[in-house]
């Protein structure tokens, strides 16, 4: 048994307050994920910036698959994620050097500032500037909040307490559907209401900054260790802390002779975390769950639903999703990491095969659906969106922060933050497109991914749950049939630690 399932450690209100205004960062992400898929739907909007994707739209024999396709409307979407790509690997450093507090702080200016830039543009450069600005907060937020929820929590509580993080973007998601659907009706500056209350969660995750305390690893790390005992004592509510704070100390004596950890990234032995870690981010894009949440307005209008309509449909969707991220919150330490995810594909691959056969079969180029067969779209919509809410979503954050040794760990994070921002990045950017030439195919496109990555789950994916951090090596890595490959310098690099710590 390792030593962390022995700390002591009480709830108290002050770590408590830390954990929600710290994962308010997710209010801000999913707030942008959900706001501008209503946005670039609202006919406002599109005359003032896309005047001729509007005259597409009011075509009644355009085609229904192609009336959205355009580059700029897209990368009104995607620029944000192109700017989150660059951010992560600047976090890193200075999550590093300077903790994951200051980190945060930065995170909120951004927010704040291209909140500012969005709701005010005039012309399409200040839109798109103004989604890089919100891109940099994602990626500086996106790097530290996850880090600091796993470094604050206690062990036991390490995987609920991550996993609010992505139950606050599903929140955001929602509140973007909700604002949306109510400031379609306010013209003609309804979408600059919805792009600017984007201040709102930006504010109180700038507050919040300020309020929380840094981590104690954090502080540690940076050689601060009388105020990070001072801090340990006051997030566990306990003067005991002697075991915990002897074991990050030693954490960061190994991690301090790392100087390059993107270096020690590339060992061999860093391979089974980093390629997990990376190619969750790739199927959690691939699941198609960001091209439904970033278009599911544009899309419930493809298959009928009127303007207003289709964004009380998506309201719909994101209710589904935040219920559903309770359950994983419940489940997460109980079922384990695996099995959520193997019930999830199977769940999303009937979902998108469903969705794809109603379309391609009922959905011509002109024309809607009916009435019954429009509300079993929604309906099983919300049937994958429930799946990946418990599944993919908040496991492909949880388990990025659990496999990383404190030595590579900021930058272990930073290629997952980076990978899943670049593969969202692609999604938004290409999937109206695709969604143009492939019509009901892309449904069985993502399908198809879902049903690789089942695969992938069920042999490469091991077990973490209940699995100290410290022991992670040891209970995961070298027993795994596939990865202990992997490891055969493992030891040798622990030694040679061990002897430069001694």
């Amino acid at each position: 048994m390792s030593a962390t399932e022995n700390f002591n450690s009480k709830i108290t209100i002050y770590v408590i307050v830390c954990w929600i205004l710290a994962a308010s960062g997710g209010l801000m992400f999913g707030y942008d994920i959900g706001i501008s898929g209503g946005v670039t739907a609202m006919d406002d909007f599109l005359i003032e910036f896309f005047p001729k994707v509007h005259e597409r739209k009011l075509h009644a024999k355009e085609n229904n698959y192609c009336k959205y396709d355009n580059q700029y409307l897209q990368l009104f979407t995607s620029s944000l994620y192109l700017a989150a790509i660059f951010a992560s690997f600047v976090a890193s450093k200075v999550c590093t050097k300077f903790g994951r507090k200051p980190t945060i702080l930065v995170a909120s200016s951004f927010f704040l500032a291209g909140a500012a830039l969005s709701a005010g543009a005039k012309k399409i450069w200040m839109l798109i500037v103004g989604r890089i600005l919100l891109g940099m907060g994602v990626g500086f937020g996106n790097e530290a909040v996850p880090l600091f929820l796993s470094e604050i929590a206690p062990a036991k509580y390490r995987g609920a307490v991550n996993i609010l993080f992505q139950l606050l973007v599903t929140v955001g998601i929602l509140i973007a559907n909700i604002v949306n659907y109510l400031t379609s009706m306010v013209h003609p500056y309804g979408w600059r209401i919805s792009l600017g209350l984007a201040g709102v969660p930006a504010c109180i995750l700038f507050i919040g900054s300020i309020v929380i305390t840094e981590t104690p690893t954090s502080l540690i790390e940076r050689g601060k260790d009388v105020a990070g005992k001072k801090i340990l004592k006051q997030i566990r509510g306990v003067e005991d802390v002697d075991a915990e704070f002897e074991q990050i100390k030693f954490a960061s004596d190994i991690a301090s002779q790392v100087k390059h950890p993107f270096k020690e990234l590339m060992k061999l032995s860093s391979m089974p975390q980093l390629i997990i870690s990376v190619m969750l981010q790739v199927f959690q894009q691939f699941t198609g769950i960001n091209a439904i949440m970033f278009y599911s307005p544009v899309l419930f209008q493809t298959v009928g639903f009127k303007n207003d309509a289709s964004l009380l449909s998506a309201v719909i969707t994101g209710i589904v999703n935040v219920l559903s991220t309770l359950v994983s919150i419940v489940l997460v330490d109980k079922a384990g990491r695996r099995k959520l995810l193997l019930q999830a594909c199977v769940q999303m691959f009937i979902s998108q095969v469903i969705i794809g056969a109603i379309l391609q079969s009922q959905l011509q180029t002109t024309g809607s659906l009916g009435k019954t067969s429009a509300i079993l779209v929604v309906v099983f919509v919300c049937v994958f969106v429930m799946a990946f809410a418990w599944s993919w979503g908040p496991l492909g954050w949880l388990i990025p922060s659990e496999v990383f040794p404190l030595e590579t760990r900021t930058a272990g994070f930073a290629f997952a933050v980076s990978s899943n921002m670049f593969f969202t990045f692609l999604i938004a950017q290409v999937f109206l497109s695709m969604l143009c030439h492939m019509r009901a195919g892309i449904f069985f496109f993502f399908a198809a991914w879902i049903l690789f990555m089942g695969f992938f789950a069920l042999f490469l994916l091991p077990e973490t749950k209940n699995v100290p951090i410290d022991v992670m090596v040891e209970r995961v890595w070298k027993q795994h049939r596939i990865w202990r490959r992997f490891m055969v310098d493992a030891d040798e690099g622990n030694k040679n630690s061990g002897a430069n710590v001694a």
